[in-house]
């Protein structure tokens, strides 16, 4: 098994120069707290399918928060939603947030979501896999869908949310579809960063974070580099590898964004799994401090 030893001698050149350049985070002294880190358990999916429990054991051994769950998680019964919240109290380990289709936020399949949600503790339904759009006038027409799911959330303490991809950065009509969407949906709608994706499509994540204050509430710490997958490029490098300006993402992040949780994410890489994991967390803690 993969141990942090391990991790901090095979830190990359670039995660090292990072640590050694940096400077205390301001945002963290004026929240009085410093934000979990958690796992995407898309990162993982291989060994999740496998063995759930066992899976989310091994998470929280590795020293993880937060976790948060994808799509597959909405197939559940109440039943088994609290087998896993179950195991999550006892392992101290949290569920803040979950990933679904956009199915889940319409009127009919909402009120599931919000069952399993509210059973495992998330407080956060996010749209990560939007339908077809064509146009800006679609971009406008998910914001409305959005807004709507939020307004039927927010009496109940919870929220909707945005996860990005590259979709969203290109502008459609001389408007970019991230911007359409964070000025059509209430500022209690979260904008959940995925880092990766944005600066794969040549944004800026820490203007995207300075320009929507408070609404960050999490970010997708996704690594990316030029290059093809084959050589092990792209999304499959580890994170902290790649071309993401970690440090001022963090700074923007606490300073600006609101941020409560991160959270790892991984496409895969030239590591197994559960060993990925392991190398990202021990890469993260020694970025972030």
């Amino acid at each position: 098994m993969f141990c942090g030893v391990t991790a901090l001698s095979s830190m990359t050149r670039r995660a090292f120069l990072a640590m050694a350049g940096t400077l205390p985070i301001a945002a963290t002294l004026a929240q009085g707290r410093k934000p979990l880190v958690g796992l995407e358990l898309f990162s993982v999916r291989g060994e999740l399918m496998k063995d759930l429990f066992g899976t989310v054991r091994a998470v929280a051994k590795m020293g993880y928060e937060v976790v948060e769950f994808f799509a597959p998680y909405y197939s559940w019964t109440p039943d088994y939603a609290k087998d896993v919240r179950k195991l999550l109290d006892d392992l101290n380990i949290k569920c803040l947030s979950t990933h679904n289709g956009a199915a889940n936020l319409a009127p009919a399949g909402l009120p599931k979501a919000i069952e399993l949600n509210q059973i495992i503790g998330s407080r956060f339904i996010v749209m990560a896999s939007p339908p077809r759009i064509a146009g800006l006038d679609g971009w406008k027409a998910l914001a409305d869908q959005l807004s709507a799911a939020a307004a039927t959330l927010s009496p109940l303490g919870m929220s909707a949310g945005y996860h990005n991809h590259e979709t969203e950065w290109p502008l459609v009509e001389g408007r970019r579809p991230i911007d359409v969407l964070a000025a059509g949906t209430p500022k209690s709608f979260v904008m959940q960063l995925d880092v990766g994706t944005c600066v794969a499509a040549g944004a800026d994540p820490v203007a995207f974070i300075k320009a929507n204050p408070g609404r960050v509430v999490s970010i997708h710490c996704k690594d990316w580099a030029p290059g093809s997958a084959a050589e092990q490029k792209g999304y499959r490098v580890l994170f902290g590898e790649g071309a993401a300006p970690w440090r001022q993402i963090f700074d923007a992040a606490e300073s600006a964004g609101g941020v409560e949780y991160y959270l790892v994410e991984q496409e895969g890489s030239r590591f197994p799994e559960l060993e990925t994991a392991e190398r990202c967390l021990a890469t993260f803690k020694t970025l972030r401090g």
